[in-house]
């Protein structure tokens, strides 16, 4: 999740904790203060991150097919999503990409610059899915969308000329924590098992008792009170306690084993870190195929706020080239 407003108020250095440097290149090239101390979510902030820039994600659009579909979702509740590709293809591998927003914000357009690049480097058809936000639609509801658009994908996939052997689950922040969810659930349920898992700076946990938890107790883009915050919204009352589903917060699952092959990665100076490099160490301790890469200097959500810097390249390529193995024939024949 990235909120991109201007903030100018920071704490004195001698009562800052100590934290990783964020990297030189992203720090030029933010517009903000990364260190700063932002003020609380309110409902002008959720109502903002709701919004969708069209010119934006027309220009992103351009030159791809765009088809808007209407399915349903928990509850037999709407929800929509958009199946975009450059040709007309058969048995194409697939991405369904989940949003960011701190489970309360963001739209199915999130991130979507990475989403066309996929679309074109891998000739390769990408659904993104407006899953229903909280607090309005507490959990299950969005992990439960999100699982139902991965169904209809498979069900309908010679419709859409994918092949359902190399469809992988992908998203970013909360999108990330609710593909890592929608992966447990699809073990679980014994299908449709997705080729692979892609989950960037995920937001796996609710109880946020991590040591960057810590360190980025109130500053950042995304800290531990605006986790709190989504947490909340997602879970109320029940954040942090005893009775928490592990796909709505998959870093309490039990067993990690038997799962999609993930890709998860984060920054360093973020407060997703410690959560982000547990899961992964976790799903090696249960026998599974994990690739972790932990960027230094790289606050939440970096390579999409300065896209040109070196690190968010070499970020970016690095999913790139995870993808190309997955959605390789050759992986899934």
């Amino acid at each position: 999740m990235v909120r991109t407003r201007r903030w100018s108020i920071s704490l004195p250095s001698d009562r800052l904790p100590r934290r990783p440097a964020i990297d030189r290149e992203l720090r030029v090239g933010i517009e903000f203060d990364p260190d700063a101390q932002l003020p609380p979510f309110d409902a002008a902030a959720i109502a903002a991150l709701r919004e969708t820039d069209v010119e934006a994600v027309d220009a992103a659009l351009a030159g791809l097919r765009r088809r808007d579909v209407t399915l349903t979702g928990f509850g037999d509740g709407a929800i929509e999503v958009s199946v975009l590709d450059a040709s007309q293809g058969f048995a194409r591998p697939a991405i369904l990409f989940i949003h960011g927003g701190g489970m309360v914000g963001g739209t199915r357009w999130g991130g979507i610059d990475e989403v066309v690049g996929w679309i074109r480097l891998f000739s390769a058809v990408a659904i993104t899915v407006d899953y229903r936000l909280a607090p309005e639609h507490p959990d299950p509801t969005p992990v439960e969308d999100c699982f139902a658009a991965l169904q209809w994908v498979v069900e309908h996939a010679a419709e859409l000329g994918v092949d359902p052997a190399r469809v992988v689950v992908a998203g970013a922040s909360a999108g990330g924590g609710l593909a890592a969810g929608v992966a447990l659930l699809a073990r679980d349920r014994g299908g449709p098992a997705p080729a692979g898992q892609l989950l960037i700076c995920p937001m796996l946990d609710d109880r946020g008792e991590t040591t960057s938890a810590a360190q980025y107790a109130s500053t950042g883009i995304w800290n531990a009170r605006d986790n709190r915050f989504g947490w909340s919204a997602l879970l109320g009352e029940r954040r942090g306690g005893p009775d928490v589903s592990v796909y709505a917060a998959p870093a309490r699952a039990g067993d990690l084993s038997d799962l999609a092959p993930a890709f998860i990665d984060c920054g360093s100076s973020e407060v997703f870190r410690d959560e982000d490099v547990a899961y992964a160490s976790r799903i090696w301790a249960d026998g599974g195929d994990a690739e972790l890469h932990v960027w230094p200097g790289g606050f939440h959500g970096f390579d999409a706020v300065v896209p040109a810097a070196a690190i968010s390249r070499h970020a970016r390529d690095a999913r790139c080239r995870w993808l190309a193995r997955i959605l390789s024939s050759d992986a899934t024949g």
